[in-house]
């Protein structure tokens, strides 16, 4: 038994929100209040109608474009619009509509079990939950956090990607690589109800100014003020042989 107590006390501080000072937080405010100030209408860029529409494109997305999601994805809601509409189809006749987009095959096999888990368990409506959403194939925290916090307004965490990861590190915001403990250190410094917003406006400055490869950081106020990487030494070129 104390062993049992000791592990569930063990889970429960990994879980912990880390804590934070209250420099931190005002600092990390002061972040917030910039990024709404350049970026007003910060969104999420995948096209989606409804709830299904958001989850298929979120699993869709991972490790391809939004632009290239959006392109596919016309004619498949075309085609498919409702979960039993995919879920009375296979991953076959999936596989044609989004053929353009990297892994086609596997996604198009997590589209059909999900979709047919939701019309199973969940009457055909996509779930509101994490625990719920976590259950269906091809979803896991990062897609049930756009789903939920796009589709349905519920801020249940922060949606960590590949810019939100760079940006977030580069801004002072974490130190960790882990998404679970970049997404807990996030949740800890901005208030919940900032949560969904907070990934739109981090995505955009990644997407626009904060780049993984030519960065505009060092001519940007935003990032001259907060970022690493605005004052990062220029890389040393090698010199010719000979």
């Amino acid at each position: 038994m104390p062993a049992t107590r000791s592990k569930r006390r063990a889970k429960r501080a990994a879980a912990a929100p880390p804590r934070k000072t209250p420099a931190q937080r005002k600092r990390a405010m002061q972040i917030l209040a910039a990024l709404e100030a350049r970026y007003p209408d910060a969104h999420c860029e995948l096209d989606y109608a409804d709830p299904l529409q958001l989850l298929i494109a979120t699993i869709l997305s991972a490790q391809a474009t939004d632009a290239g999601v959006n392109k596919a994805t016309p004619a498949l809601f075309a085609r498919f619009r409702t979960a039993a509409d995919f879920a009375a189809s296979s991953p076959k006749e999936i596989e044609p509509y989004i053929a353009s987009i990297g892994l086609f095959r596997n996604k198009a096999k997590a589209i059909h079990a999900a979709c047919a888990t939701i019309v199973e368990r969940f009457g055909g409506e996509v779930p509101r939950t994490m625990e719920d959403l976590l259950t269906l194939r091809g979803v896991a925290r990062k897609t049930a956090n756009v789903v939920l916090g796009n589709a349905f307004h519920i801020n249940e965490g922060v949606v960590v990607d590949t810019h939100v990861s760079r940006v977030a590190h580069r801004l002072g915001l974490t130190k960790h690589t882990d998404p679970g403990k970049i997404e807990r250190d996030l949740m800890a410094l901005f208030p919940r109800e900032k949560w969904c917003l907070l990934a739109h406006l981090l995505i955009f400055h990644g997407r626009r100014v904060c780049k993984a490869r030519q960065a505009l950081c060092a001519d940007d106020a935003i990032c001259r003020k907060f970022c690493a990487n605005a004052n990062a030494p220029a890389p040393r070129r090698r010199r010719p042989r000979g």
